[in-house]
């Protein structure tokens, strides 16, 4: 249904009583800091180290790749480095090893194939070839335990540090306390347990622990919240499962081992991408070795392997790191920043909803700017009190530490609003210049009821008063901001100039989820951001000023014919209103 419509039958009956600007659209965006990075896991390469019958081919190939390809930031060797463990494989395969020493940092433990028995077994041509003396000159080496089979390793990846635990195969009591002193001394590190033998699978990739990763987890994963992930080969076919761990929290459990595959595997990777931003690891499995070669070259069993996209295989993890690493990790928020602050020459308004803030019907939410541009509050006809709260819920860049929460709806109308006084500067400035409008804005997570077209915004008037003819409705306000049913933000204004009302349209907002709002105008056109991001509708045709009639600015409802309805269903946090056009840089969440 339109907008207008809409407007039209939910409206309510009236309530008595010169710069040189910056344009937004070239506004370089502000430096981010990296929030995208690969692991690399490399499960049993024994096949190719087979006494007379190594080929160390495909191993040179993925280092190669790794090293020159792709942006990777360390690579975990999950055991069974060679099929024998006698000094020639070893040797070979340490030979190989160097191809990446010094350019990658990585890990590697002993799998059954490479050692018998536990940690305490002593000397072997393993731990000469890939102990602690090959991994101390690593910036990301931390430490080995005293029998050198089992090492600890540290990144810096994503903003963050990475703590990644290679232990033996056959993990001794000694093995495990130190594995968990490492994990005590780096308690707010999350971290990454990879070994040789943890979980094994069934035929449709649901992993089980096997009965030395049944020890494992008890004896050490399962106590350590910060272990999020583990690692393992040894077995075949690939798997996955998630596990709850002593604190309720998920930790993924996962098998990587190709060996039974054409050639061994190959020599086949399996790169877990981060994404940090998106709340997300993107898993992917392929064989360097083949995908090198042109694709006329290929053998029939070389292009079937050439990358494995079943669902072991080839899969995304959906993580909310923030929230899964707060118990021992909490993020560190930004304090609450005063309005001296946030407030310049050029603002017009700034409204925050923190302090011994009073809702009630009368009260008064003060202009921190001092320019009498302050808010009072009344309910729609009807609202029970608890429609509008002060809420501690704010977004994390946001100068005050709380919010209100509007329960609005329709349907009857529900809601609050927040209105300017009828003689405030505000109500009649033009805004030729430009202006900047911010807000923060959550949608409540459920998002429950029909809540098509609640205003977040309004300048109270009809667009007619304003002697515009070109518009859809006559009795619409002049400028707005609201939510369709789909969740598509939408800032309507008829500018002060031309005779017309520019249209943006965002996406589909999310729910459960702060986000920063901007409508910038800089005397010539208007854009609207979100999280500092330009949205793709906006208008390109002119827009100068705002056509507001000499009444109040709104918040908290849908403004038709000087009535209100369509009350706002969400989060609202600070407010302000520039008499410029900011650039991103410039904006509250920075």
């Amino acid at each position: 249904m339109d907008r207008r419509n809409i407007l039209r039958a939910a409206a309510a009956a009236p309530f008595a009583a010169a710069v040189s600007l910056p344009d937004p659209a070239q506004a370089k965006a502000a430096p981010k800091k990296d929030t995208v990075f690969a692991l690399a896991v490399l499960p049993d390469t024994q096949y190719l180290f087979d006494a007379d019958s190594a080929d160390p081919a495909p191993l040179r190939e993925t280092f190669r790749y790794l090293t020159e390809e792709r942006e990777v930031v360390f690579m975990t060797h999950l055991g069974d480095v060679t099929e024998h463990g006698t000094a020639a494989e070893i040797e070979l395969a340490s030979e190989t090893f160097k191809r990446i020493d010094g350019k990658l940092p990585y890990s590697v433990l002993g799998g059954n194939h490479d050692v018998s028995g536990d940690d305490q077994r002593g000397s072997t041509p393993y731990l000469k070839a890939f102990g602690p003396s090959r991994f101390k000159k690593l910036r990301t080496f931390l430490g080995a335990s005293p029998d050198g089979y089992n090492s600890a390793h540290l990144l810096q990846a994503g903003g963050r540090k990475w703590l990644i635990l290679a232990l033996d195969w056959r993990i001794s009591d000694a093995g495990i306390a130190w594995a968990e002193s490492v994990l005590t001394r780096n308690k707010t590190v999350p971290a990454i347990v990879t070994t040789h033998d943890l979980a094994y699978s069934d035929d449709a990739g649901v992993a089980s622990l096997s009965a030395n990763g049944q020890r494992m987890w008890d004896r050490l994963i399962r106590k350590h919240d910060q272990v999020f992930l583990t690692l393992n080969g040894h077995y075949w076919p690939p798997g996955r499962t998630v596990l709850k761990n002593d604190a309720g929290h998920d930790v993924h459990v996962h098998i990587t081992n190709y060996q039974d595959r054409y050639y061994g595997g190959a020599a086949m990777i399996r790169l877990y991408n981060f994404d940090l931003a998106r709340n997300t690891i993107d898993v992917e499995t392929f064989s360097p070795w083949f995908l090198a070669k042109k694709e006329a070259d290929r053998t029939p069993l070389e292009a079937e392997t050439l990358e494995l996209t079943g669902p072991a295989d080839r899969f995304s993890l959906e993580i909310d790191f923030t929230e899964r690493f707060a118990a021992f990790d909490p993020p560190v928020l930004p304090p609450p920043r005063p309005a001296s602050a946030v407030v310049s020459k050029d603002t017009v308004a700034y409204w925050r909803f923190d302090g011994a803030l009073s809702v009630a019907d009368g009260s008064v939410v003060r202009d921190q700017t001092g320019r009498g541009n302050d808010l009072t509050v009344r309910r729609l006809a009807g609202s029970a009190p608890d429609v509008l709260t002060v809420s501690p819920e704010h977004h994390a860049g946001a100068p005050a530490h709380a919010s209100l929460f509007f329960d609005g709806g329709k349907d009857p109308n529900r809601g609050a609003i927040l209105r300017t006084g009828d003689k405030a500067p505000i109500n009649s400035m033009k805004f030729l210049g430009g202006y900047t409008i911010e807000l923060f804005l959550k949608l409540p997570e459920p998002f429950e009821g029909d809540h098509s077209w609640m205003g977040v915004f309004n300048w109270e008037g009809r667009m007619r008063d304003a002697g515009k003819t070109n518009g859809y409705d006559p009795l619409e306000p002049t400028c707005s901001m609201s939510l369709s049913g789909e969740r598509f933000l939408q800032y309507v204004v008829y500018p002060h100039v031309e005779d017309a009302s520019p249209t943006s349209w965002s996406h589909a907002l999310p729910v459960g989820r702060w986000m920063h709002v901007a409508v910038v105008n800089n005397g010539r056109r208007t854009l609207v951001y979100i999280d500092g991001s330009k949205i793709a509708r906006n208008p390109s045709q002119p827009s100068h000023g705002i056509a507001t009639n000499g009444r109040p600015f709104v918040l908290g409802a849908q403004s038709y014919d000087l009535g209100y309805g369509q009350g706002f269903y969400g989060y609202l946090g600070d407010v302000r209103i520039t008499g410029r056009a900011l650039t991103p840089q410039q904006f509250l969440r920075t």
